[in-house]
């Protein structure tokens, strides 16, 4: 080969290589090229959602759950545990005439316990009374005094007990009066009436059997003295 055309061949090589070598360079650089106005016009816009809230209040977030159950308890069936009253009593309705008849059962079956529904309460006894024992006096004076009187008085329908009927009660209304406080040893005021009569019948022939006195609570009579006071 003459020397021209080896000059030529080394010449293509360079300018072969120079190519090669530009190529790599701009592969490798980085991409500046900006973006035209229409290019950014077309893209997508990528927004943040939104924030949503349930309340159009501002502050802290109610509170939604539900108060503890409460419960209310039953009424005390005591009635010596509530506060008195100085209601008048009447004798029509029901309680009275329930114990009246407690009482009566009470005598014809010799069984004081029967009738104790119908005796004065020994809680209002306690909130009554102005001595220095009442829960002793109760007990030992009055309760014993009832036990001795329906057993007495039992032993007076003797044969007649188990044939005698239940008539009725009778009490004098129009005798009674409000006890004030200090009058009896008491320290609040009762109605009080002597004189009530217990009505049964034996054969179609009446009789009766003394109640010597009925005192008030809260509007209702209740047997304090069976029979004699004592």
């Amino acid at each position: 080969m003459d020397e021209p055309s080896a000059d030529r061949a080394f010449t293509v090589v360079l300018m072969v290589a120079a190519a090669l070598v530009g190529l790599l360079l701009v592969a490798l650089a980085p991409d500046d090229t900006p973006v035209t106005r229409a290019e950014a016009v077309a893209a997508p816009m990528i927004t943040a959602a939104p924030t949503t809230t349930t309340s159009d209040t501002i502050g802290p977030a109610p509170d939604t759950t539900s108060p503890a159950a409460t419960t209310t308890p039953p009424p005390s069936s005591d009635p010596g545990l509530l506060p008195q009253t100085t209601d008048e009593p009447g004798t029509s309705d029901a309680t009275f005439v329930a114990g009246a008849q407690d009482l009566w059962n009470a005598i014809v079956q010799d069984d004081p316990s029967v009738g104790v529904p119908f005796f004065f309460p020994k809680s209002a006894y306690l909130q009554v009374k102005a001595i220095s024992d009442p829960a002793g006096d109760y007990q030992n004076r009055l309760i014993a005094n009832f036990g001795q009187d329906v057993h007495t008085l039992h032993a007076q329908l003797g044969a007649d007990a188990g044939s005698a009927q239940y008539q009725g009660i009778d009490v004098l209304t129009s005798q009674a009066v409000l006890v004030q406080p200090g009058e009896e040893s008491n320290k609040l005021p009762y109605w009080r009436v002597y004189g009530t009569t217990l009505r049964y019948s034996v054969n179609g022939s009446s009789y009766t059997l003394p109640v010597t006195s009925l005192i008030s609570w809260r509007g209702e009579w209740y047997v304090v003295h069976l029979g004699a006071i004592r």
